[in-house]
């Protein structure tokens, strides 16, 4: 026979689990922010940390080794808050969303690489030539202005345009 106890109260204390999962999620985002948003692809940084996060602290609930489903829940919860309250707060206080918020980073001005970001993105003039090529750029001159923007896209205004490129259409895997 289950012991249902066992499966639906809490073994960790509540406030424990969410000062665990408050620092959990706090120091990821920070250790994120520090590495960069290139690798991101077309999720936010923030949207991919959450994933991960709400889906570890629910492993252990519908796992059942040693963890009740109510303490997955509150570590859930206090997840999901936490990156509510962050975008509240980012959007109420524009200078909380200067550190808390990544922003687009300038990575061609009038022609020129931004050898800056990329060496902190990581990125090889290979890599940016082949992103410019996606947006049927051959030569650096033609671009005014691009950007490495938060999702690890680049987002490119040429010369001659008022506005931008349009960015790649998803591939769809068959």
């Amino acid at each position: 026979m289950p012991d249902w106890e066992a499966v639906f109260l809490p073994t960790t204390p509540p406030a424990e689990l969410v000062v665990r999962g408050t620092v959990t999620f706090l120091m990821l985002l920070v250790l994120i922010r520090v590495t960069g948003q290139r690798e991101s692809g077309g999720l936010g940084i923030t949207d991919v940390l959450l994933v991960v996060l709400v889906a570890q602290a629910a492993a252990g609930g519908l796992a059942g080794d040693s963890h009740s489903i109510a303490d997955g829940f509150v570590l859930v919860v206090t997840i999901l808050v936490w990156s509510v309250v962050l975008d509240a707060v980012a959007y109420r206080w524009p200078r909380a969303a200067a550190v808390l918020k990544a922003r687009p980073q300038p990575l061609i001005k009038d022609g020129r690489l931004n050898p800056r970001v990329m060496r902190r993105e990581f990125m090889t003039r290979e890599e940016v030539f082949s992103q410019l090529r996606l947006h049927g750029i051959r030569d650096l001159g033609q671009v005014s202005r691009a950007y490495l923007e938060p999702n690890g896209m680049i987002s490119v205004i040429r010369h001659d345009d008022t506005g931008t490129d349009p960015p790649p259409a998803p591939k769809m895997l068959g």
